[in-house]
């Protein structure tokens, strides 16, 4: 995976992105954008501004997911605007599954290790694993996540 940013980093370039299967998007206040395989493999993952929806690259042949949550009419309609056919999917309990999967990518190191996952608070909004846990829904992948 190239990167993991914060809302505002950097967008991949769409050849960086060329992969991808999915672009998977998490509404909300941040906006969570994970590009996968067809594997299930996370190839780029960043949360963003609505501002920056009409930058992020969407390769030609892609399927465009959307979480069905809070926030997901705007951007469904944000995303049509843009020429784009979203999918809806079903969010419920992505929000714990997005934890899992930032915390299996990112291990916590030191005394942090003995606190359970369920209680460790991640440094910055996941919802870019929120997303790539919409992605994993779609690809029947869940269970690999638990």
């Amino acid at each position: 995976m190239a990167s993991v940013g914060e809302p505002g980093s950097a967008l991949p370039p769409v050849e960086d992105v060329s992969g991808a299967a999915l672009v998977a998007f998490d509404p909300g206040r941040h906006v969570g954008v994970a590009w996968v395989s067809d594997g299930g493999s996370l190839l780029h993952s960043v949360v963003i501004t609505a501002q920056e929806l009409a930058r992020v690259a969407v390769p030609p042949r892609a399927r465009v997911l959307l979480g069905d949550g809070t926030g997901s009419r705007a951007l469904g309609a944000a995303l049509r605007g843009l020429g784009l056919a979203p999918e809806l999917v079903d969010e419920t309990d992505t929000s714990e599954t997005a934890r899992l999967l930032y915390w299996r990518r990112y291990p916590p190191r030191g005394v942090a290790r003995l606190v359970p996952v369920g209680l460790r608070v991640p440094p910055r909004p996941i919802d870019d694993f929120a997303a790539y846990a919409i992605a994993l829904r779609v690809l029947g992948d869940e269970a690999v996540v638990r």
